[in-house]
């Protein structure tokens, strides 16, 4: 094992023998180097104001992703680099073109929120040329403003561009170094951080993440740390021993698999999207609302999964299209269908030291009718208050033969409705089908209420997105959206 976390801060070389594991990358910023620039604001991963931009090897290439300071634990950068809003100034002294760009588009007020603007920005920046003003609005929908409003913050994205060329920028002009830098920090060894009650690992394969598992089966396992940061932060835990799965290549990796794809528990919102959005413009969408960008660069598959919320907006979809999981014991593994996983509220069917390391997504078969909406307070960056996936197929007589109807929100697990399937199996996808099993999820389902819906809500809902998927799929020229918004599904 190798007991020291190195990282680089900047073009910094940075050794930590001892750390809380689950210290923030912001508390260490602001309290330990004094480097103030990034804010807390929400403590959540919701407002933006601490973002910062992390550098990381990807089969080799260098990536640069936005994340949320404010709950990722500082141990998880082991051999990655961490860039803040101070990193951007030139040697002398010059603002990079993003931050220029804001200055003379008035784009900050208070100025609280700016550097995680800027650091936003700046991920875009290095990873796109010219982008659309609803890309540079998907880039910027993880940080939240309260006295400038978007229009020149926007209008700064599109300047930026030209006020330096990209392939001149010193960031560009360093990464192959800076990638060989971070490669000479990669190994195989486990890393191993504090003692006693404050224990972090982070081992670098699957066989050294089973036998940590094993021989401690209680520890908490961290991916993206987006909800487990909340457990620190806002619940206030102290969590040991904390294993991180960050540095777990083979967990990254998805693959096509010929009728379906086999996608790591590690894989990230923002690569799902991209295999996602191959099987229907549906989950596009989906994906696209997933939080906010620092939150999809962050956010695993098995993340949202294994943590087991009924409002989690994945598992609804992925149980539609028939989704399978790969368990990990030891040596042994098994594969259960993800509906089964659910048992009760935060309880999955997980044997101890068992963990979730591959999820089998199943391709729609070409007559397939597949649909999935998210219905949530904020258009962006939340979570749902109900979620709805459905899949139909149909027999030669135009009758259904199969249907899943998957709901989040709904009942203390993602669930299907058993009864308002049976009421359409058999019979012609039109309006009174839908009704009967509308009818029918009354007996599905006795949600609860709460502060994001009443019960009736909830239900009234629930049947509201059923008959929608009905007259997308059937009356194509009904508007059913808001104009503008999700044209490529109505497409779908």
């Amino acid at each position: 094992m190798r007991e020291t976390q190195r990282f680089l801060l900047g073009d910094r070389l940075v050794e930590i023998a001892s750390c809380d594991p689950t210290l923030t990358v912001l508390d260490w910023l602001r309290l330990d180097r004094r480097l103030t620039g990034s804010k807390e604001g929400c403590a959540e991963g919701d407002c933006g104001a601490c973002t910062v931009v992390i550098g990381r090897l990807d089969r080799g290439a260098l990536r640069y992703e936005a994340i949320n300071a404010c709950i990722r634990f500082l141990p998880t950068l082991d051999g990655c680099q961490l860039l803040t809003v101070e990193h951007l100034k030139g040697a002398d002294g010059a603002l990079h073109p993003v931050q220029q760009a804001l200055v003379d588009c008035h784009g900050s007020q208070c100025g609280f929120c700016t550097p995680g603007f800027v650091m936003s920005l700046f991920a875009l920046w290095l990873n796109e040329d010219a982008p659309a003003v609803t890309r540079i609005e998907d880039a910027l929908a993880g940080n939240l403003c309260r006295c400038t409003g978007y229009e020149p913050i926007i209008a700064a994205a599109q300047r930026m561009y030209g006020l330096g060329q990209r392939s001149q920028d010193r960031f560009a002009m360093d990464r192959p170094q800076i990638a060989s830098r971070l490669g000479a920090l990669q190994d195989q060894a486990t890393l191993a951080l504090g003692n006693g009650d404050s224990r972090f690992y982070a081992p670098a394969s699957i066989d050294a993440l089973a036998e940590l598992m094993l021989a401690d089966p209680d520890a908490t396992l961290v991916a993206g740390a987006t909800d487990v940061g909340l457990w620190v932060t806002k619940g206030m835990q102290r969590l040991s021993p904390v294993i991180s799965l960050g540095r777990i290549e083979a967990l990254r990796e998805i693959a096509d698999e010929g009728d379906h794809l086999r996608i790591g528990a590690m894989v990230n919102h923002a690569d799902l999207r991209k295999a996602l959005a191959a099987l229907s413009p549906q989950l596009d969408e989906l994906m696209r609302r997933f939080g906010g960008e620092q939150v999809r660069n962050a956010g695993t598959i098995g993340g949202n999964i294994a943590n087991g919320s009924p409002i989690g907006d994945l598992p609804p979809a992925l149980i539609a299209l028939g989704a399978r999981l790969v368990l990990c014991r030891g040596a042994e593994r098994r594969e259960i269908a993800l509906e089964d996983f659910f048992l009760d509220y935060r309880k999955q069917d997980r044997l101890p030291g068992e963990f979730v390391e591959a999820v089998l997504v199943p391709k729609l078969p070409t007559d397939a009718l597949f649909h999935v909406s998210k219905i949530s307070k904020r258009f962006d960056e939340d979570i749902s208050a109900v979620c709805g996936a459905f899949f139909l197929q149909r027999d030669a007589t135009g009758r259904i033969s199969q249907a899943r109807l998957a709901y989040g929100g709904m009942a203390g697990i993602p669930k299907r409705a058993k009864a308002a399937e049976a009421a359409l199996t058999g019979r012609s996808w039109d309006e009174m089908a839908v009704t009967a099993a509308i009818a029918a999820l009354a007996s599905d389902f006795q949600p609860l209420t709460d502060m994001r819906a009443s019960a009736r809500y909830r239900l009234k809902v629930a049947g509201n997105l059923l008959r929608r998927f009905m007259i997308e799929t059937t009356q194509t020229g009904t508007a059913t959206r808001v104009a503008g918004l999700l044209a490529e599904a109505n497409h779908g």
